[in-house]
């Protein structure tokens, strides 16, 4: 899994890192998102998933290796 996410579209909500703090973070100044692993380990993948499906912005892009 490949994780991406668009610091333009998010709305500060946390969901993200309230699921998988090992794999996002918020900056101290704005709680926008910052992406702490890009292709985190698979005993991660599941909550890396239900923090996509529910930002509420759709900021963070998920992409499968090919």
């Amino acid at each position: 899994m490949r994780v991406s996410v668009d610091q333009d579209k998010c709305c500060s909500a946390g969901n993200c890192v309230l699921l998988a703090p090992e794999v996002f973070d918020q900056r101290d100044e704005d709680g926008i998102v910052v992406l702490l692993d890009e292709r985190p380990a698979e005993r991660m993948h599941a909550a890396v998933r239900e923090a996509a499906d529910i930002c509420p912005a759709g900021a963070i892009l998920l992409s499968e290796p090919r």
